[in-house]
């Protein structure tokens, strides 16, 4: 019988919400204050209207300063009922309180709360894994403020560890988009289970914010057609690239470089090894005698069996190195060596 009356108080209480802590605390001060005064001497400067309250507040804080004190022991019986109405009135605000984080804990891993952010980047469309690997990415890369909408199937939060908002519904819907602060987004990565879902979110995404950085990704790379007819200026990723989605993200139109690199159009890339008779080359000479000569810039260079792009301008090539470079045409081994010749004398003693 008294788990059933607890459970039905305990309902009770939760059906108050902030309404029962208040009625608690008045109905005890209205109650005890008057019987303080029939309980103390005449003259009590406890009773007085000035120090009573501050001695209420005290007393069923159980701080108990100690400035003010009933005399009697009837005074004391009154003070013993303050302290249990201010426990019981902190443990029905304690308990609303502690329901009230679950509750919004509990709505945002499921992604029903809507994020306060702005200047973030919004994350569109989960896929197991991969999802991971680009939050992953970015987070390496540090990059903050990241906020993750993904659609009903998810039921809750897939990655609760890491510094990511979730919000969850369809993302075409303008509500979940508002939810997941979309107008106040500076970067928005689009990357749907299929190109038709990417393409229908990128219209939307496009009417709700017309400044962010907008990158979509596509299995059929012929379909950035219809991407850049909604808005060109919104960049297309193959999607089997998850890398070359973060960098997109990080450094807006690194991809337009990487395929202007990889197309007949503006340079082109092109190997040339080192001729042996030169024996060993300072990066940096090579570097200004293949700048000079054909406005060429080198990429990389492979010395026997490791390949290092970018390499050091104070490191050395061996005899016999191959560099990679990008410039307006291929050259041959004797412009090379004439190049390089014409700089001085690079082989080191």
């Amino acid at each position: 019988m008294s788990f059933v009356l607890a459970r039905l108080l305990a309902r009770w209480v939760m059906q108050q919400g902030w309404l029962l802590p208040v009625v608690v605390v008045v109905f005890v001060f209205a109650t005890s204050w008057p019987l303080m005064v029939l309980a103390e001497p005449a003259g009590s400067e406890l009773v007085q209207p000035g120090n009573y309250w501050w001695y209420f507040v005290v007393t069923a804080a159980t701080v108990g300063y100690g400035d003010f004190s009933p005399e009697t022991t009837a005074g004391h019986f009154v003070g013993a009922y303050v302290i249990i109405g201010g426990i019981a009135t902190l443990t029905t605000v304690f308990t609303k309180l502690a329901s009230r984080l679950e509750q919004a804990k509990g709505r945002r891993m499921q992604g029903m709360e809507a994020v306060r952010a702005s200047g973030h980047t919004l994350l569109i469309g989960y896929t197991a894994g991969r999802t991971e690997r680009i939050v992953g990415q970015l987070i390496a890369d540090g990059v903050t403020g990241l906020v993750l909408c993904a659609s009903d199937e998810v039921q809750i939060h897939p990655m609760p560890s890491q510094p990511v908002d979730f919000v969850r519904g369809e993302p075409t819907a303008a509500d979940v988009l508002a939810r997941a602060a979309v107008g106040a987004a500076s970067t928005i990565l689009v990357d749907m289970g299929d190109d038709n879902e990417a393409l229908a979110v990128a219209v939307t995404v496009d009417h709700a914010n017309r400044s962010a950085h907008v990158v979509v990704t596509l299995r059929d790379m012929e379909k950035s057609e219809l991407v850049r007819y909604v808005d060109p200026r919104i960049k297309c990723v193959q999607w089997h690239t998850p890398r070359m989605v973060t960098e997109e993200l990080t450094s807006p139109g690194i991809t337009e470089v990487y395929s202007e690199l990889m197309t007949a159009g503006g340079a082109g890339t092109y190997s040339v090894g080192l001729p042996e008779s030169l024996g060993r080359l300072s990066t940096e000479k090579c570097r200004i005698a293949l700048g000079r000569a054909f406005g060429a810039t080198v990429l990389a260079a492979r010395t026997g069996d490791d390949l290092v792009v970018n390499p050091s301008w104070d490191g050395d090539l061996p005899a016999g190195s191959v560099l990679y470079y990008v410039g307006p045409r291929r050259l041959t081994d004797a412009e090379i060596e004439t190049a390089l010749r014409g700089l001085g004398r690079f082989a080191r003693e």
